[in-house]
C-alpha cells in the first residue's frame, strides 16, 4: 500500500480487547471487517457433524483472522475464541475491498497469503491422514515450541488444556492423557498441572517423523 492507503485503512481501524476464552467470532457468523493479531493467541476451530471441534490454526501476533470470509462475502467457516488475553485491531469490510479494487499490488499480497493459508490447511490434511496419533501429538509440542517459546522456566510458554490439544490432532482427550503419560515415562517431556516442558527435543522430533 501506499502511505497514503495505509493511512485511509488505518484510519478507520479500531482496538478490540478479549479476554481468555471469550468469542471473537463464531463459525457461521456474517463478518463485517477483518481481525489483526496485536498481542495474544487464538484458536482457529470448526464443528464438526459430531459437535467435536476440530481446531485447524493457532493465530498469534502479525495474523489476519476472518479476511476469506470477507474477501468472498462468505459466511465464516470457523469460529475463532482467545486462548489468552488478546489485543486485535478490527478493520471494516469496506476498507479493506476498497483498498483490493483500487490496488492491484495489495490484491495480489492478499491472495498470496490465502494461499499461504491453502497450504498450511494441505499439510493438516495429509498429517491427519498420515501420522499417527502419538507422531501428532509429538509434533504439536515441537510446534507450540517453535512458534511460540519457552517460559523462564523451560515449560512451553502457551499452555493448552488437554482438550484443546486433543482438538489440534484430531483425537479424544483420553487419549491425549495416555500419550502424554507415556512421554514422561520416556522421559521426552514434564508435566506441572497443565504445563509441559519438552526434555529430550531430538528423540520428540524422530518420534513425530517416524525416524
Amino acid at each position: 500500500m501506499s502511505k497514503e492507503e495505509l493511512k485511509k485503512v488505518s484510519d478507520t481501524k479500531t482496538t478490540k480487547l478479549f479476554k481468555k476464552g471469550e468469542t471473537i467470532f463464531e463459525e457461521n457468523e456474517k463478518l463485517n471487517g477483518v481481525f489483526c493479531v496485536r498481542n495474544g493467541v487464538s484458536k482457529l476451530s470448526k464443528l464438526s457433524p459430531n459437535g467435536k471441534d476440530q481446531i485447524v490454526k493457532l493465530a498469534s501476533k502479525g495474523a489476519v483472522l476472518g479476511q476469506r470470509s470477507v474477501i468472498v462475502e462468505e459466511i465464516s467457516n470457523l469460529s475463532a475464541v482467545a486462548l489468552n488475553d488478546m489485543e486485535a485491531c478490527f478493520i471494516p469490510k469496506n476498507a479493506i475491498v476498497n483498498t483490493l479494487n483500487a490496488n492491484p499490488n495489495f490484491a495480489v499480497e492478499v491472495l498470496r497469503h490465502m494461499a499461504h493459508d491453502l497450504k498450511e490447511a494441505d499439510d493438516v490434511i495429509v498429517n491427519m491422514s498420515q501420522k499417527t496419533v502419538k507422531q501428532r501429538v509429538a509434533e504439536a509440542f515441537i510446534y507450540l515450541k517453535n512458534n511460540f517459546g519457552e517460559d523462564k522456566n523451560g515449560y512451553l510458554a502457551l499452555t493448552l488444556s488437554r482438550e484443546d490439544i486433543a482438538n489440534v490432532v484430531g483425537t479424544a482427550s483420553e487419549s491425549v492423557i495416555r500419550i502424554i503419560s507415556e512421554f514422561k515415562k520416556k522421559g521426552l517431556i514434564k508435566t506441572f498441572g497443565k504445563k509441559v516442558a519438552i526434555v529430550d527435543p531430538q528423540s520428540l522430533n524422530n518420534l513425530a517423523e517416524a525416524i
